[in-house]
């Protein structure tokens, strides 16, 4: 299973889902994607097994991930105050990895009927659903 968790700015998102990825599924590799040298660090930092930095890692990234993590942001061009390229929402978008991600309101997109929520409540609940998903992969091998 290829984990990859793209994040952008401070990486801050990126960071915190990747220390609770390693508590959850200590033993799934878990691959980082900085739109920023910052956020790659930082995520590095939380326990990422590998990480690059920007735009062709995220092309690269999502044409093989199986499960890609993020904010709601990586789908949106030119979101994250401008660190997501056309070229990087796209490669999400297209890419056949089941994906996950996390209504931020930095990202100027609100997804209806999703209640406002404190970030550590979606980062669980993004971390239990990795969790189930993998869990249910392994289960048809």
């Amino acid at each position: 299973m290829n984990i990859l968790v793209i994040d952008g700015q401070g990486g801050s998102l990126g960071k915190q889902l990747i220390a609770q990825l390693r508590k959850a599924l200590p033993e799934q590799p878990v691959t980082a994607v900085g739109t920023n040298s910052i956020a790659t660090a930082a995520m590095l930092k939380a326990g990422a097994d590998a990480g690059a930095t920007g735009e062709n890692p995220v092309l690269f990234g999502s044409a093989w991930a199986d499960l890609i993590l993020g904010p709601i942001g990586i789908l949106i061009a030119d979101s994250l105050f401008g660190e997501i390229t056309p070229a990087m929402s796209a490669a999400v978008g297209k890419s056949h990895a089941k994906k996950i991600l996390i209504p931020i309101s930095k990202c100027n997109c609100m997804v209806a009927g999703i209640p406002e929520l404190p970030l550590s409540r979606y980062i669980e609940s993004a971390v239990s659903t990795t969790v189930n998903f993998v869990q249910a992969e392994h289960t048809k091998d």
